[in-house]
């Protein structure tokens, strides 16, 4: 059976994966499938099982089943049963499982049933039409009793006996009347679940500005806070559009490289603006990883001054004790260049050479 993730249609993800290696959101390597375990030791009984987006439970073995990332399995669910695919198995489950700080003989894990036969994978992919109709109809009838809210995705489970229902709101919805309506007009067991709009976006998926899927949407489960504090220690325009990502919040990797310019940033001084004997200069711009610090007198705006760190502490040092240098400009970076190229300063403001 061709993999109904993607549009290449070229993945089978019946007998152990996609041929793609990237058709599913969250997708994983499993790097210790083919590692031997030692003589005697059981295969871990416990299984990841991926559903739909980025939902991911764990399954009991019980039958010792032989199964490989990408098989598609039957499992129990309460009521009834529900169809997902093998997203891990073996060692790197067991490492995910103490990862999500779960004990191996937890009660909860409920029970792979079956490797799922072409009846179950056919209504699992009814149901996956009949998500597509619902989620239009969900979005009418919260529409029509003018709740503040937008439904962004459906997920029913394999055997039509249930239906989750995801949604974002600015606060508290009461939608005990939205259910009774979904109950009437769906027949299902109904599940509501409100998210945020960073797993809005994951679930949707999309296109960053920076050409690549989104990082919600693709590996990142670990949605952290961000501030703009964060772009203002990376020396970045604090203009909401560029910012912002699909979500309306600030870019999830504005904190990737965060704690690098935080290290690089202990080495800076608090205080920025000097005083010299030609007047005040303003602190304009830092380039942080060059380590150079750009000033502008009062009186010349348009003349920027690279000073090295080195320097501002020095003149900040010399301020504090009631000193004003002649000048901001580092006048021994220039002699010590004069110096490499063999050049010192003359009478009358000429260079000679150094013999």
């Amino acid at each position: 059976m061709a993999c109904s993730g993607c549009s290449t249609g070229r993945g089978d993800s019946s007998e152990g994966g996609c041929s793609t290696g990237g058709c599913n959101k969250l997708n994983v390597f499993d790097w210790l499938a083919n590692m031997e375990l030692p003589g005697g030791q059981k295969p871990f009984d416990i299984v990841e099982i991926r559903f739909k987006n980025s939902r991911k439970e764990f399954f009991r073995n019980r039958s010792g089943l032989q199964l490989m990332q990408g098989n598609i399995v039957t499992v129990e669910s309460s009521p009834g049963f529900d169809v997902g695919v093998v997203s891990v198995s073996g060692e790197t489950a067991r490492l995910q499982l103490k990862k999500k700080k779960m004990q191996e003989d937890d009660a909860s894990i409920k029970n792979i049933m079956r490797k799922s036969t072409a009846t179950d994978i056919e209504k699992w992919k009814e149901v996956q039409e009949l998500e597509k109709k619902i989620i239009v109809s969900a979005r009418i009838l919260a529409s029509n009793l003018k709740l503040d809210m937008k439904i962004n995705d459906v997920e029913i489970q394999a055997d039509k006996s249930q239906v989750s229902f995801y949604y974002t709101a600015p606060g508290r919805v009461d939608f005990r009347e939205l259910i009774k309506a979904y109950s009437s007009e769906f027949r299902m067991r109904i599940q509501m679940w409100q998210i945020g709009e960073r797993q809005e976006a994951g679930r949707l998926g999309g296109i960053g500005s920076c050409g690549r899927e989104l990082c919600c949407s693709t590996w990142l489960t670990d949605f952290r806070s961000v501030s703009t504090a964060a772009a203002r220690y990376q020396q970045l325009a604090l203009n909401p559009v560029k910012l912002a990502g699909q979500c309306g919040k600030l870019k999830c990797c504005l904190n990737y490289e965060l704690d690098s310019y935080m290290d690089v940033l202990k080495d800076f001084p608090q205080t920025m603006d000097l005083e010299s004997q030609k007047g005040k200069a303003i602190h304009q711009k830092t380039d942080i990883f060059k380590k150079l610090i750009w000033y502008t007198y009062l009186d010349a705006p348009e003349n920027f001054i690279p000073l090295s760190v080195d320097r501002v502490k020095y003149i900040i040092d010399l301020n504090k004790n009631g000193k004003k240098p002649d000048t901001i400009e580092d006048t021994r970076q220039e002699l010590r260049k004069e110096k490499e190229l063999g050049y010192v300063v003359g009478g009358g403001g000429k260079r000679r050479r150094r013999n």
